[in-house]
């Protein structure tokens, strides 16, 4: 059920999405090394790696350790956990293309920082509750979701549009480096404050992760800022 849920997402957002070819077709004398390293001595794109980083950190702290939290905190049964991340994952079928309406009618960053502050709040709650019932839980991992998702989306838009057209491939190859690199850091770290009696306890410290993550969201809000900023500014300088 996950394996068929994920092909649908994959295929929708394959129909949806327009082929990102256009830096192609500018040419650049530069090898792919010294190329590397013109994009990465930009301090313009170095604010968006350092933001890009930063999100991924937040949202890869939490991850690893949702299905143990789930069933020793939460004590959702092995049964019930495919039907609550099922219910999580076909939510995003429906919020993530309402949220790109939004992302396209309203300031980028407006939607990022309110997103910020509905994901900050359910994660304080998630984090800090015990034994609850698997509606509620459901309910709390959809309203994360939508935090989750309302985040990533507008951050993603301002982001890609940093770099200039023909840098547009070494930025997007360095950018995503750095979310896995970010993503495996975060999961280290989280490992480091998460503690387990044994592999039936509770998990302890979890609520730290919770404080940690909201945390880096509001630097992540910060960066983001500067981010918009450049972005609109780069777009002021075509129109003139």
């Amino acid at each position: 059920m996950v394996a068929l849920m994920a092909a649908v997402i994959a295929i929708l957002i394959v129909v949806k999405m327009q082929p990102v070819t256009k830096h192609l077709e500018i040419q650049s004398d530069r090898n792919a090394l010294s190329h590397l390293l013109h994009t990465v001595a930009k301090r313009n794109y170095r604010i968006g790696f350092l933001t890009t980083a930063l999100l991924s950190l937040g949202g890869f702290m939490m991850m690893p350790f949702g299905s143990a939290f789930a069933i020793n905190n939460l004590r959702i049964t092995n049964t019930q956990l495919p039907m609550l991340f099922m219910v999580s994952g076909v939510s995003s079928l429906f919020i993530m293309p309402l949220i790109g309406k939004f992302s396209d009618k309203i300031d980028k960053f407006k939607l990022f920082t309110i997103a910020s502050v509905w994901m900050a709040a359910v994660v304080l709650i998630y984090t800090n509750i015990s034994v609850t019932p698997l509606w509620l839980v459901m309910i709390l991992n959809v309203l994360m979701m939508m935090g989750i998702m309302s985040r990533m989306i507008p951050s993603s838009a301002l982001v890609t549009s940093i770099p200039d057209m023909q840098d547009r491939g070494a930025f997007m190859s360095v950018n995503s480096s750095l979310q896995q690199i970010a993503g495996g850091i975060a999961a280290a770290f989280a490992g480091l404050i998460v503690v387990q009696k044994d592999k039936f306890s509770p998990l302890q410290h979890y609520n730290m992760l919770g404080f940690v993550m909201i945390g880096i969201s509001v630097i992540s809000v910060i960066m983001l800022y500067r981010v918009s900023a450049m972005v609109k500014k780069k777009l002021a300088e075509k129109v003139l």
